[in-house]
């Protein structure tokens, strides 16, 4: 679509905090969050990004198993402690919990403001993000093609990278609660500060800079010293009560990012440089839906305890292309762990992978690890496994897996974890056994339109509504 143009820009600030960097994080993360943001004043935005590839594969699986599911597992959890007080305080939330079922996560958050008392918030759902269906299917076997990947592979799901312009619109039309699926997870950023702003959306520099503070919030404490922790080396206070990022941004797209006062962590020069290197595979040509950033010129400084300003990013026009994550079925995933401990643990639990490789031969590659001594850097042929001499571990967990198409084959290795008890080597114990459908990933890249984003809004009865606006 061509760019629109620009409504009057708001000057001030607009802080962005994040409460989730990840699905399965800490769910007591928004309170200090919220808190901090009402202290502060002005307008302010809660997001939460809970949605990684492997996140959404999951949730894909979640849905074909029941309908109703194929949202963030954790969402009563994560908004309970604080929804009352954002709606009370004007705190808009946006995130993409929505996963594979974003219509079904509003239904949740509506169940949650009855259970609570509140009066129904007004939520929009962004959509087309979903591009498995007949309408897309021969440009995704084109974009497949084009990618060197089977073209004839059956689809349980395709979904491609949306940014932010869809979320700017939900919010300028009044959306209290913003529930995305697949989007870019620095435009769940961006698109508050393209609502609050103004900008024009090819205002490339502004996206850029705000791409860049979305990028430094969306992984939660990594940028307040969680990943950045290292005993010794990268020494982190209050590990156990980190306090989750908060970007100041203003109406020009630079950042200062902070966290709220009495939380653990850090957030210095050492730690933002970590996070906004952190998978970017071109710094000078950082690839978003929303634009192309550049930080080749950045410039982080620190303006006080726990506060850093990023300034300097520029922007180039964004791609005519939107990636694609492609899954597909590919069979059964069967793991299975036993521990061996004492004289001689490790050399009983390399033979203990023997018989199972003995056992199960003509399934396919066996994945044996042995915790502790091969795992992280093993390979699925077991070849690093076997030129390592057997050494002198006394406390050995092996852990086993098997990927077949075949359900009832793939249980065959569960079966066989659990016989050693008895069958040996001796002294195995504390077997776990589990089998899952697996998916595969493939990904390629579909012309922009394509792809319509669109936002409409849920009603508290759950009743379908008439998309109430297009990106």
């Amino acid at each position: 679509m061509p760019p629109t143009p620009a409504t009057p820009q708001r000057h001030g600030l607009l802080r962005v905090g994040c409460a989730a960097g990840f699905s399965g994080d800490r769910t007591d993360a928004a309170g200090p969050v919220v808190d901090a943001l009402i202290a502060a004043g002005g307008p302010a935005v809660l997001i939460f990004e809970t949605l990684a590839e492997r996140t959404l594969a999951l949730a894909q699986l979640a849905r074909h198993a029941d309908p109703d599911a194929g949202y963030e597992p954790l969402l009563p959890e994560l908004l309970r402690p604080v929804l009352a007080r954002c709606l009370a305080a004007g705190i808009r939330i946006v995130s993409n919990f929505g996963a594979a079922h974003p219509a079904g996560a509003a239904r949740c958050i509506h169940a949650l403001a009855r259970e609570l008392g509140l009066a129904p918030p007004r939520i929009a759902v962004v959509s087309g993000d979903d591009v498995s269906g007949p309408a897309h299917r021969a440009a995704l076997a084109t974009a497949l093609r084009a990618a060197g990947a089977d073209a004839d592979l059956q689809p349980v799901s395709a979904n491609a990278y949306l940014g932010a312009e869809a979320i700017a619109d939900a919010l300028r039309a009044g959306a209290e609660i913003v529930v995305c699926g697949r989007v870019a997870d620095p435009s769940l950023t961006v698109g508050p500060a393209l609502a609050h702003f103004g900008w024009a959306r090819d205002d490339w520099h502004r996206l850029a800079r705000a791409t860049m503070a979305g990028h430094l919030l969306e992984c939660g404490t990594q940028v307040t010293g969680g990943y950045y922790a290292d005993p010794g080396f990268k020494d982190v206070p209050g590990l156990a009560t980190l306090g989750y990022p908060i970007a100041e941004i203003d109406a020009d797209g630079h950042c200062t990012l902070t966290k709220p006062a009495g939380t653990g962590g850090r957030v210095d020069a050492h730690t933002v440089k970590e996070q906004l290197l952190y998978e970017l595979h071109d710094p000078a040509a950082y690839l978003t839906p929303d634009v192309v950033a550049d930080i080749t010129e950045a410039e982080v400084c620190e303006t006080g305890p726990d506060r850093v300003r990023l300034t300097g990013v520029r922007g180039q026009a964004r791609p005519d292309t939107l990636k694609v994550n492609v899954f597909h079925a590919t069979g059964w995933l069967a793991e299975g762990e036993i521990s061996y401990a004492g004289a001689r643990a490790e050399a009983r639990a390399r033979l203990a992978a023997d018989v199972l490789r003995e056992r199960l031969a003509g399934l396919g590659p066996l994945r044996a690890d042995l915790i502790g001594v091969a795992s992280l850097f093993n390979d699925d042929a077991g070849q690093r496994l076997a030129a390592l001499p057997t050494g002198e571990a006394r406390d050995v967990r092996l852990r086993v897996a098997l990927n077949h198409a075949d359900r009832a084959a793939a249980e065959r290795l569960t079966r066989e974890v659990t016989a050693l008890y008895c069958c040996g080597p001796a002294g195995g114990g504390g077997v776990r056994t589990a089998l899952r459908p697996r998916l595969g990933t493939v990904s390629c890249l579909l012309p922009r339109e394509q792809v319509q984003a669109r936002f409409h809004f849920v009603p508290a009865d759950g009743a379908a509504q008439a998309a109430e606006g297009a990106a």
